[in-house]
C-alpha cells in the first residue's frame, strides 16, 4: 500500500531588522498575516478557513545573532511572495514542488513544532465533567515530558486503527517515543487583539517509521494539533535511504 504527497514549500529568508519581521516576532497574529498575504485570490476576502482550504501551514525560526528569520510555509496552490520589499529579504524566496510516494515501512527524520493542548474540563466526557473536581489540564503547565507523551499518542503502530480508542487521531507512522528529542519554545501571543493569548509551543524531532501512507500524507497536508495559523502543526520530513 502507499500513498503519494503533493504540496508545495516554500523558504523565506528575512531580515530579522525589519520593522514587519520584528512585528511578526513579537505577534503571531502579524505573522500569520505575512504568511497569507502569499496566497491574493484563491479564496473569496475574509473566508474564516481560508487557511485551510489553501492547506496553508508555516513554522518560523530566528537566528538572533545573524538577524535571519527563516519562514518555511507549506501550501496545496503556488504561492506569490512578491508583495515582500527587497529589503525585508536576506535571500530570494525557494519555492519547491514535493511530489513524493510514501509506502508502509519507509523511514524518516522528521521536525515539528507542534502546539501540545492539554484536554480542559469542556472536551471530557460528560461522566468526567460531572465530578466535583474535573480534571483541568493548562497549556502553562506545558513540559517537554507532558510534549513527548502528547506526540507518543498519536503515533500509530503497524495493523493500529488510525483513530484510538480515546478518540485521539493518529499519524500514520510510528516511532520509539524514548528517542524522540523535545524542546520546550517561547509561547506566542497576540499583543493586538488578545494580550492575554499565550500559545504554547514544543519543537519534535527524530525518526518515523510509516505504518499508513494515507494516514500520514493526510496529517502532513492538514498539520498535526492546533494552533495552525500560528506556526504550529507543520511536520517537515525527509526520506532516510
Amino acid at each position: 500500500m502507499s500513498a503519494t504527497l503533493i504540496t508545495c514549500h516554500s523558504i523565506l529568508e528575512l531580515n530579522a531588522r525589519h520593522p514587519e519581521a520584528q512585528r511578526a516576532l513579537l505577534d503571531a497574529q502579524v505573522m500569520h498575516r505575512l504568511v497569507m498575504k502569499g496566497f491574493p485570490g484563491w479564496v473569496e476576502d475574509g473566508a474564516r478557513d481560508a487557511r485551510a482550504q489553501m492547506g496553508v501551514l508555516h513554522t518560523s525560526n530566528v537566528d538572533l545573532k545573524n538577524q535571519r528569520l527563516t519562514v518555511v510555509v507549506q501550501s496545496s496552490v503556488p504561492p506569490d511572495w512578491s508583495h515582500l520589499g527587497k529589503n525585508q529579504l536576506a535571500a530570494e524566496p525557494q519555492i519547491m514542488k514535493v511530489d513524493q510516494s510514501v509506502a508502509i515501512g519507509q523511514r524518516f527524520r522528521f521536525h515539528t513544532v507542534v502546539n501540545p493542548a492539554r484536554m480542559s474540563s469542556r472536551h471530557l466526557p460528560r461522566s468526567e465533567r460531572e465530578k466535583p473536581q474535573p480534571e483541568r489540564k493548562r497549556l502553562s503547565d506545558t513540559t517537554a515530558e507532558h510534549a513527548r507523551q502528547w506526540f507518543a499518542e498519536r503515533l500509530q503502530p503497524l495493523g493500529e486503527a488510525a483513530i484510538s480508542e480515546r478518540g485521539v487521531r493518529r499519524i500514520g507512522a510510528d516511532a520509539d517515543p524514548t528517542r524522540l528529542v523535545v524542546r520546550i519554545l517561547p509561547k506566542l501571543s497576540n499583543l493586538d487583539k488578545k494580550p492575554g493569548m499565550r500559545v504554547g509551543r514544543a519543537q519534535v524531532r527524530g525518526e518515523l517509521t510509516i505504518t499508513d501512507p494515507h494516514v500520514f500524507v493526510n496529517t502532513i497536508v492538514g498539520g498535526l494539533g492546533h494552533a495552525k495559523a500560528y506556526g504550529c502543526g507543520l511536520i517537515l520530513v525527509k526520506r532516510i535511504d
